[in-house]
């Protein structure tokens, strides 16, 4: 198994870290590292999955490479880059991305083809989701007629906040949600047919855009079991949560213990860990036909 990464220190280079990724900045590009750090409830955990960083950028890669769109990805090798002397390129190696910078759209562009999660929390109180009406009698991961788009702010802190449609319009301006919402479902379609001959339901997912010498372009990560919920088909049956790929396996011990979620979150045990690394790497093997590199 992988040695656990949870933070990168490249010397002289300014760095941003969110919940998962270092983010280095390389003048005109941008260093981007997927940690082995996981995060629920808001909180990131003491305690790293193994080869979780690798599998987010390297999934993340093979999307780029398939999906058919302009996307901020440059390469994935580290060979030619500007690294400090002594940079330990073994932890970087294979969850490093190397990236274009873009002006980042400040709207998660969410889009939901089951129906699960704060959507199905909403539609239990008002059959809407975020505020778009939905027919009555729908089950919990119910599969929906049709993919929805449903927005959402990037908080900094927190949860993203979801918004209505005309939100966005008032924050982006009309042609950019439009442009952004039909590229969103167009591209969860081609994901999604590719995920389900595979034998994956992409239930939901978040992408995020940005915009890079006038060109809308995708950035960040894409269809990964962070940013989507990924559930075996084989085991789909409305009316209950599903079992999944992602992290709601950490989510659901969590729930177990006896947190708060208001004070620093608990280690988790072995057996968590080793299950969870499972999920993510059975996820990328069978979306990409392929082990990860390094894993026997």
């Amino acid at each position: 198994m992988s040695r656990v990464v949870l933070e990168t220190r490249l010397q002289g280079l300014p760095v941003r870290r969110g919940k998962v990724r270092d983010i280095y900045e390389l003048g005109d590009r941008l260093l981007m590292i997927s940690t082995d750090r996981i995060s629920a409830f808001d909180w990131v955990l003491p305690t790293g999955i193994p080869d979780k960083g690798r599998v987010l950028t390297q999934l993340s890669a093979f999307w780029f490479g398939i999906l058919d769109v302009p996307h901020h990805l440059l390469s994935t090798t580290l060979d030619d880059l500007p690294l400090p002397p002594g940079t330990p390129l073994e932890d970087l190696e294979g969850r490093a991305m190397v990236t274009r910078k873009a002006a980042v759209v400040p709207i998660e562009c969410v889009v939901r083809g089951y129906l699960e999660g704060s959507g199905w929390k909403e539609y239990q109180r008002s059959g809407t989701v975020c505020g778009q009406p939905l027919p009555p009698g729908l089950r919990q991961g119910e599969r929906l007629a049709e993919p929805i788009f449903t927005p959402a702010t990037k908080e900094q802190s927190g949860h993203d906040i979801n918004i209505p449609f005309e939100r966005m319009v008032e924050i982006i301006g009309r042609s950019q949600a439009d442009a952004l919402r039909e590229l969103s479902l167009e591209i969860y379609r081609r994901g999604a047919a590719h995920a389900s001959q595979h034998g994956i339901i992409i239930a939901d997912t978040k992408f995020e855009w940005g915009v890079c010498d006038g060109q809308v372009i995708l950035i960040d990560e894409v269809l990964t079991p962070d940013s989507s919920r990924f559930w075996p088909a084989d085991l789909y049956a409305p009316g209950r949560s599903q079992p999944s790929f992602d992290k709601q396996f950490v989510r659901d011990w969590l729930e177990t213990t006896a947190w708060d979620k208001n004070s620093p979150p608990p280690a988790l045990p072995d057996d968590v860990v080793q299950r969870t690394r499972e999920k993510y790497l059975e996820a990328f093997e069978r979306l990409t036909g392929h082990k990860l590199p390094g894993v026997s």
